[in-house]
């Protein structure tokens, strides 16, 4: 046996102690530039101190948690009995472990827990002891609020998720002295990792205008219009919300309605563009599709009372004018992704009320919802409460900053999107690796208010549009109204738009529905292209009951949905047009795709 079989925290002893003595001094220096890029703006006024109303929002909603369990104390003994016992379990197997004997974990991570892959989590002692009372006290804590059967449903729900996202950041996993990798790296290195990754963090709360904002990829290597956004077309039409963009065709004949992608304003339009390999807007040109894409503004204070009728009327309206005028076609097949397929929900139902349906022959909706019931965990920040506080902090800005919407976003999943970023790049010192994705994740934009908070009170918080009750323009909109065929796509692990979400829109229209469910999430399970032959979709019988009784008889086919979807989008009318360029009948040419709105940054 060798000491470190024998004695594992040896190779924990630091190697050189006047190298980190002297990387201990540039890591306060680097403290200090961190603490200074976090100090300056809000000396000047160019940021506020925030915080204090979200932190009471967490506080009151525990406190609730906490109340319903104290104020009975048989329940509150019954509770504290079972971590006790828990920790002691944990303290006796551990102390039999190092004692020789052979035990088997008292609580173990999940299989897809990806915090304690490390084998000292498990070999050593220590951390192994560490690891279990960490996952036994949140599991533990999860339970409370899942318990607090008195509460209602969304204020379980909201301790619920406040209670993960505190888990998660206590994780042992997130913490030097704690992680067997990080302590051995930290060592090692005598401390080296600490210098750098403090200089990380000071870069990126400067970055951030004095908040954080933590890098998920090496910016530097793309650029929108350079290596990402590439598919050659003009911008065709433009206005104080959006551009439209024509891309130019590659095959002589082309399907003669043309399809006008309508991308949320959330996101910038180019997920559907990310190279050439992954970009469904070149794949379905080469299907020879006319393809139109709207690239929202980047909206700032001029903006604020840009309204959901003005992304309308401005944005797909006036979109599918200009569509007619350059192509001669009055009729188009349409695909709004996320909440720019709501915003083409509510618009449909529009067009259906004045009589005008026939604009828009077939429409396929990318991970929307039109109905909120089963929204997810999204659904904690907008009851009326946390609506106001918003609608505050827009109003003395004229819009949502796109920051605040992304961390939203990355908390859904907090340890594959905030926490291993933490680690790798302020603890471990190490620069993220350059992935188009997570650039495009980091690329935001904000919203404008009006719009912003007509969305979140409709739909999040009203649900008006499935009951019906949704005014826009002027008319009260019926989805039941929208008789044309739906392509309804799902993802199978979405956390923005959960497919039982999804699922139960369907009922919500009064024509058709294909509902298709895709493996992954929102974003790897749309962005899918037939060559990496990843993934797969199911299809199934007319989208009725319970999504789990419509999986038991679903059809899984290996691989992605879209040729799928082209077949589909095919049948309902194949005949062909010698192709468009851009340009055609008097088309004014703005500029060359991707157009400047999308090059605009925060």
């Amino acid at each position: 046996m060798t000491g470190e079989d024998t004695n594992p925290m040896l190779q924990y002893i630091l190697n050189n102690p006047e190298e980190f003595a002297k990387n201990l001094s540039e890591i306060a220096e680097n403290g200090g530039k961190a603490l200074a890029a976090y100090l300056e703006p809000r000396e000047k006024g160019e940021a506020a101190s925030g915080g204090t109303e979200e932190l009471n929002a967490v506080v009151k909603t525990l406190a609730e948690v906490g109340n319903y369990w104290m104020k009975d104390p048989s329940r509150a003994i019954e509770a504290q009995t079972k971590l006790w016992s828990g920790y002691m379990n944990i303290w006796n197997s551990t102390l039999q472990r190092m004692a020789g004997e052979e035990r088997d974990p008292i609580v173990v991570p999940t299989n897809t827990d990806k915090r304690f892959k490390d084998s000292q989590w498990d070999d050593n002692n220590f951390f192994d002891f560490i690891k279990q009372m960490y996952l036994q006290t949140s599991n533990w804590a999860e339970e409370l609020a899942e318990g607090a059967d008195e509460l209602d449903d969304h204020t379980r729900h909201k301790a619920g998720f406040y209670i993960k996202q505190i888990s998660n950041a206590m994780s042992p996993s997130n913490f030097i002295l704690t992680n067997p990798e990080l302590l051995r790296e930290t060592m090692s290195s005598n401390a080296g990792n600490l210098v750098k990754g403090m200089k990380l963090l000071a870069e990126d709360i400067k970055a951030g205008h004095g908040d954080l904002r933590i890098r998920q990829t090496d910016p530097d290597k793309f650029e929108v219009g350079v290596n990402v956004a590439v598919t050659p077309g003009k911008i065709v039409e433009q206005n104080d919300v959006c551009q439209l963009i024509q891309y130019t065709p590659t095959t002589e004949t082309v399907l003669k309605r043309p399809l006008l992608i309508v991308p949320p304003w959330i996101n910038k339009y180019y997920i559907l563009d990310l190279n050439k390999e992954k970009s469904f807007i070149r794949w379905a040109v080469d299907q020879g599709h006319t393809v139109f894409v709207v690239s929202w503004i980047n909206p700032d204070e001029t903006q604020a009372q840009k309204s959901f009728e003005h992304y309308m009327r401005d944005g797909i309206l006036n979109s599918l004018e200009r569509i007619r005028k350059t192509t001669q076609q009055t009729t188009v097949n349409a695909i709004g992704y996320c909440v720019g397929g709501t915003l083409l929900a509510a618009t449909l139902a529009y067009l259906a009320k004045i009589g005008e349906q026939d604009r828009i022959a077939s429409a396929t909706f990318l991970t929307t919802q039109v109905d909120f019931t089963y929204a997810g965990d999204l659904k904690v920040f907008v009851d009326e409460e946390q609506i106001e506080i918003l609608e505050h902090r827009m109003g003395e800005k004229g819009y949502l900053d796109g920051s605040k919407m992304a961390t939203a976003f990355n908390m859904l999943r907090s340890n594959d999107l905030i926490w291993p970023y933490v680690v790798n790049n302020y603890l471990r010192g190490k620069d993220p690796f350059p992935f188009d994705l997570l650039y495009w994740n980091a690329d935001s934009t904000r919203m404008p208010a009006a719009n912003h908070s007509y969305y979140l009170r409709n739909c999040y918080q009203k649900n008006a549009l499935a009951k019906g009750e949704m005014e826009l323009a002027g008319q009260n909109l019926d989805l039941s109204d929208v008789q044309i065929p739906i392509y309804n796509l799902a993802t199978k692990e979405d956390h923005i738009a959960p497919a039982k979400s999804v699922f139960k829109g369907c009922g919500c229209f009064g024509g058709p529905v294909e509902y298709v469910l895709s493996g992954s999430g929102h974003i790897a399970g749309v962005v899918n292209p037939p060559s990496k032959e990843k993934y797969q979709y199911w299809t199934g019988s007319k989208p009725e009951g319970a999504l789990e009784n419509w999986m038991q008889d679903a059809s899984e086919t290996p691989g992605s949905w879209w040729p799928h979807w082209q077949k589909w989008i095919t049948s309902q009318d194949d005949n062909q047009v010698k192709a468009r360029k851009p340009g055609a009948r008097r088309t004014k040419i703005l500029e060359d795709a991707p157009g400047s709105y999308v090059k605009v940054r925060i």
